[in-house]
């Protein structure tokens, strides 16, 4: 018996995924981890009116979703002050990002991030087939400069960057960003990431321009809303571009379940409000965690405080084998020089005292390995 080959295309990929689970992580240690501080999810949890709406909601599971989340979409719409037409929500940015460059490049088209930025995005420009074009970061923030001139130079279909950025938590204000829109090359579109915005300060975002064509602007209920396992995101852009994620998209990709929670999470400003000072509390105790045992935090306008241990990628490396040895579920960067760095999600009280007591010993043993 036979089967058919692979496209030639996906015989080249590797059989990975950009992130591995904590999850995974936890079956390969035998043990749970005490405080999960590595996916930048809001263990604060959703709010109680988006919980009791989801339960509500389980009985009538047997139901697909609405494919075209009508209630949602418009209350989005109203929450922005744009029209329904302007807005397609999706499985999470995560997916979004797949339908655009599956929407945008075809083999060998070219497309611009820079060298270390959110990794689930690179993920899906290979998986079909485009040339990923890569710039450095500039003194721990994307480049926006860098990003308009490489994607100049090589006729770039697509520019990714997140505001705030995920993994070292910095930002630009929106007047910088609406700079690198007014700079876009002609055949060029901007994919900017605002999945950290509801926990930013005022003023990093923009103001909504659904007239420009050359914009995809991403929003997500897994941060700020706490939803990060419903999986709701959602793209704003001109109606046109929005009108050609139903070319490709999953039609009932939404549950009812996921809907009904974001919904209900929207309107509860209350709960996000609260949510803010929860997040801006736990960066301060991070911070200070950090200073206390020498090392440097890095400002952040995220539900994450990223913190530099002062020397290279392979001394960060060990001091985040250490957290997880000690049951503490962290995550570094990548690429260097931002590898020197560790990122710690906010947690409750007794998550990040679980960290302060970890980290000191994963410091000592960090050191002892440099030692040799």
């Amino acid at each position: 018996m036979t089967k058919p080959q692979l496209t030639p295309l996906a015989a080249t990929l590797p059989a990975s995924v950009p992130f591995v689970g904590p999850e995974a992580q936890e079956r390969q240690r035998g043990q749970a981890f005490t405080a999960r501080l590595g996916a930048n999810e809001s263990t604060f949890g959703p709010s109680p009116k988006a919980i009791a709406a989801m339960q509500k909601t389980a009985s009538e599971a047997w139901m697909y979703g609405d494919p075209e989340s009508h209630d949602l979409r418009h209350a989005l719409a109203r929450h922005h002050g744009i029209a329904p037409e302007n807005i397609m929500i999706g499985e999470g940015i995560d997916g979004l990002l797949g339908l655009v460059v599956r929407l945008y490049v075809g083999i060998g088209d070219a497309v611009v991030t820079s060298a270390g930025a959110y990794p689930t995005f690179n993920y899906h420009v290979a998986g079909f087939g485009g040339t990923l074009h890569q710039v450095p970061y500039k003194d721990d923030h994307e480049d926006p400069d860098a990003l308009i001139g490489k994607a100049t130079e090589v006729g770039a279909k697509l520019i990714y960057i997140a505001n705030p950025d995920n993994p070292m938590g910095s930002w630009h204000d929106a007047a910088r960003v609406q700079t690198m829109i007014n700079a876009l090359p002609d055949g060029c579109m901007l994919i900017l990431d605002e999945a950290y915005v509801d926990l930013a300060p005022d003023g990093t975002a923009p103001p909504i321009d659904t007239n420009a064509p050359n914009v995809l602007r991403m929003r997500t209920f897994s941060k700020a809303h706490g939803l990060a396992g419903a999986r709701v995101g959602y793209a704003i852009g001109a109606a046109d571009v929005i009108m050609g994620f139903n070319k490709v998209r999953n039609h009932f990709g939404m549950s009812r379940i996921g809907q009904a929670g974001a919904l209900a999470a929207l309107q509860d400003t209350k709960w996000l409000t609260h949510i803010r000072r929860e997040v801006s509390a736990a960066r301060a105790t991070i911070a200070d965690i950090a200073r206390q045992n020498g090392l440097i935090p890095l400002p952040s306008a995220t539900n994450f405080v990223t913190i530099d241990c002062g020397k290279d990628g392979i001394y960060a490396k060990k001091v985040l084998a250490g957290l997880i040895d000690a049951g503490i579920f962290v995550r570094m960067p990548f690429v260097a020089p931002q590898d020197r760095c560790i990122r710690v999600s906010c947690g409750t009280a007794t998550q990040l005292d679980t960290f302060k007591t970890a980290l000191p010993t994963a410091l000592a043993h960090a050191a002892h390995e440099e030692l040799g």
